[in-house]
């Protein structure tokens, strides 16, 4: 009973047991189906590749510009500024590095600005091309194009710059729109700072115009009070018939409430003196004068001057980012050629099947 019992649990085991020379030989025999299922796959994924559509992308990297990119937008911004500064003279400088930094900065925000991505697609003959005619068709293409521009900003941490990416169907495309890109976003930059530069130039014409207005109304007043009180003086000097000076004093240090101890003469020639004169303006009312006169003059405002410059130029890319042809060939091939392991397996059973 014993023996019996050990017998059966040996052939159990027996059965149980993976058959590693009879699956080689399994898999051998069934080679015409596994390769020619695998490359079966391999050519479906080939074809597959050639009709899905292809996505090529480029990379452009940018840094601040320098002063002289910037040309006359710089020269009038550092003079403006320097104006803001008390004290200053047309030769003082403002630092290069707060305007171009402060150029750059309105330049990285176009270009990751959804509206100036927008606006760049509804420009170009690619998305113009692509357009079928459906008003909402044609709206998912171009949100589809906005998000085919990624912007990724500087992160010192990383030490990375600011970057750009732009991926379209075709490896020239890709190269030719993304220079397009920055250009179209440094434009768009240039608009903005020369209406803000317009803006600040005339706020400063109307804040220097109320300052010389108010020099011209301080010194007319000033003017009127002398006036008044050398006529009121001559008067009292024709009631007492004062023909000479009764007190000996200097002139210029003379105070207003002595003035009738004038004679008529000295009194008469200083009255005369001031109306030839007219109101004493200092040195500052002509420094504003003068500046004014300038300022009237206007901006001279720059289409053209460049807001960045490039750390990596977009080139035309020698790679697709999708589909990845040898990628897609090789994944399709193994799964065929799993199938066609699946398909020789079954294969051999059958025919042990059919000989017992």
């Amino acid at each position: 009973m014993k023996s019996e019992i050990m017998s059966n649990q040996r052939e159990q085991y027996v059965e149980n047991e993976l058959d590693v020379r009879g699956l080689g030989r399994a898999l051998w025999a069934g080679k015409t189906w596994i390769v020619g299922i695998a490359l079966l796959f391999a050519a479906v994924a080939l074809i597959y590749s050639f009709l899905v559509k292809q996505e090529w992308s480029t990379t452009a990297i940018t840094d601040k510009p320098t002063a002289n990119m910037l040309g006359k937008y710089y020269l009038q911004q550092q003079f403006l500024r320097n104006l803001d500064v008390e004290g200053s003279t047309l030769s003082e400088t403002a630092p290069p590095t707060m305007i171009t930094s402060d150029v750059y900065s309105e330049f990285t925000t176009q270009l990751g600005s959804y509206d100036t991505r927008r606006e760049f697609w509804l420009q170009t003959d690619y998305y113009r091309k692509r357009q079928v005619g459906d008003a909402k068709a044609d709206a998912a293409l171009l949100d589809e194009l906005v998000d085919k521009i990624q912007y990724f900003p500087r992160d010192d941490k990383k030490m990375t710059s600011d970057m750009v990416k732009l991926t379209v169907e075709t490896a020239a495309d890709a190269n030719q729109l993304a220079r397009q890109y920055v250009a179209f976003a440094s434009y768009r930059t240039v608009v903005y700072l020369n209406a803000e530069l317009r803006g600040s130039w005339q706020a400063r014409v109307n804040s220097l115009q109320a300052q010389v207005k108010q020099q011209e109304t301080t010194s007319k007043a000033v003017y009127q009070r002398q006036i008044q009180n050398l006529e009121r003086a001559l008067l009292i000097a024709q009631q007492h018939n004062l023909t000479q000076t009764q007190v000996t004093i200097s002139l210029d240090s003379l105070p207003d409430t002595e003035l009738f101890l004038l004679g008529k003469p000295m009194l008469e020639a200083r009255i005369a003196a001031l109306k030839s004169s007219g109101p004493l303006l200092d040195a500052e009312y002509d420094k504003n004068r003068e500046l004014l006169a300038i300022l009237k003059a206007g901006p001279t405002l720059d289409e053209k001057f460049q807001t960045y410059r490039y750390l990596r130029t977009p080139e035309e890319p020698i790679k697709r980012d999708s589909p990845r042809r040898f990628f897609i060939m090789a994944m399709w091939g193994a799964v065929g050629a799993l199938v066609g392991v699946g398909v020789a397996l079954v294969r051999r059973i059958h025919r042990q099947t059919d000989t017992n």
